[in-house]
């Protein structure tokens, strides 16, 4: 079940919006995903980040301020019943229902360190914690980028260190999240614009995943064929095929 936006005009008309897309956006312009024809609302007042089962909310400048359940925000993790008010506009935030079975299809966490190299799906507070994080660094990206055709190649990592040097995987789930949890954790996720590193845990010393020996930083990294990737100590390399 997709989760859903559903506004409430001043004469009491509902109407419901299904958050389908990755990004959904919200504003008195025409051009909006969902429009409110309201002065109090800007023009391109906020968006809505669709990530698997969890949306985020991102106020987009707006001269009146998004809030959830009466408090500002800039970015918020939405849960279900959520309150949102944009200028003098309400709408309430109606969670999908989870999936555990789709879960288990769209996301898998490998641990390149670990002798065997165990491959499991990503059904874990752990690892829902990690894709609110994810969430969270995408609502910065530009929303607005264009589809590549790299997102329709396949992707690869070959071990280039550690207990599993020399073995390939092919990455064919949405979101696949890599290291070892308390140590560093990264992720690689598949976006129409391409593949991208997000930095998810860096346990205590907040170590950062590097490509090409330089750490990412907290934003979402772009990744190109043949980049080397290190997450845990264990080095990799990224390719399309």
């Amino acid at each position: 079940m997709v989760a859903k936006l559903i506004t409430t005009s001043s004469s009491g008309e509902t109407n419901e919006y299904p958050l389908s897309k990755e990004t959904t956006t919200i504003g008195r312009k025409p051009s909006n995903d969902i429009p409110i024809d309201n002065l109090s609302v800007s023009g391109r007042h906020a968006q809505v980040i669709t990530i698997l089962d969890d949306s985020f909310l991102e106020d987009l400048g707006s001269t009146n301020g998004t809030y959830v359940n009466g408090k500002l925000v800039k970015k918020h993790a939405l849960e279900n019943g959520d309150n949102i008010t944009l200028g003098k506009f309400q709408i309430s935030y109606q969670s999908g229902a989870v999936d555990h079975e789709q879960d288990f299809e769209q996301t898998m966490i490998i641990r390149p360190g670990e002798a065997g190299m165990p491959e499991q799906a990503a059904q874990s507070k752990e690892i829902d914690k990690s894709v609110q994080k994810i969430s969270a660094a995408m609502a910065s990206e530009a929303a607005s980028s264009a589809p590549s055709p790299m997102a329709n190649r396949s992707a690869c990592l070959q071990l280039l260190s550690g207990a599993n040097a020399g073995k390939e995987l092919i990455l064919t789930k949405a979101l696949t999240t890599i290291g070892q949890p308390g140590i560093q954790v990264a992720a690689i996720t598949r976006r129409p614009q391409g593949f991208f590193l997000i930095h998810v845990d860096g346990g205590p010393d907040n170590n950062v995943p590097k490509v090409g020996g330089i750490a990412i930083g907290p934003s979402a990294h772009e990744l190109k064929s043949h980049d080397i990737i290190e997450v845990a100590g264990v080095k990799m390399e990224f390719y399309l095929k």
